[in-house]
């Protein structure tokens, strides 16, 4: 069992612990950040972050409940009060820990959050197309393809295509019963 709490500048040195090379760092942040991911470039990615009355994002790390160890991490961002929508991002499993069912729990963990904390209508997400796991993981914890964008990021020669999948508080909620 995991349990999310917010993730905070002590958490940097782990985080960058667990992006070993550029690809790992595209995959996890697409253009967000440039490798060596730092605590520098870091610092603005906790600003204005976390307080549920004013925030656009929210963003935890995964502590594994009978250990205390932090096992992964996760963001909820670009939050629209007006659509009542939000979007996951920056879903990383410490590389150790993978396989053990913890990604899905913290999918589920910050759906909860989003859908009865937040009263979202809709929690989407994208993944690219060649992460086999992480799409059967997402699709075991609720959310729905919703299609492809096709060749939308060309890192070192290769185009990535990034599937789109959503939620709906409807589904959330059928789910949970």
């Amino acid at each position: 069992m995991i349990q999310l709490q917010h993730f905070a500048s002590s958490d940097f040195d782990q985080l960058i612990a667990w992006i070993p090379d550029e690809e790992a760092l595209m995959n996890w942040s697409g253009a967000l950040f440039s490798f060596p991911l730092t605590q520098q470039s870091l610092s603005w990615y906790l600003e204005d972050v976390n307080d549920i009355s004013n925030s656009e994002a929210f963003v935890y790390k995964a502590i594994e409940t009978a250990t205390g160890k932090v096992v992964g991490h996760i963001s909820l961002g670009g939050i629209s009060k007006k659509n009542k929508a939000g979007r996951i991002s920056r879903v990383l499993v410490d590389p150790a820990a993978q396989g053990q069912g913890y990604c899905c729990q913290m999918i589920k963990a910050v759906l909860k959050i989003g859908f009865e904390e937040l009263k979202l209508h809709r929690i989407c997400l994208g993944v690219y197309d060649f992460n086999a796991a992480a799409i059967r993981c997402y699709q075991k914890a609720g959310l729905v393809i919703e299609g492809t964008n096709r060749d939308c990021l060309l890192f070192k020669g290769q185009w990535w295509s990034l599937v789109e999948m959503s939620m709906l508080e409807e589904e959330w909620y059928a789910k949970a019963q």
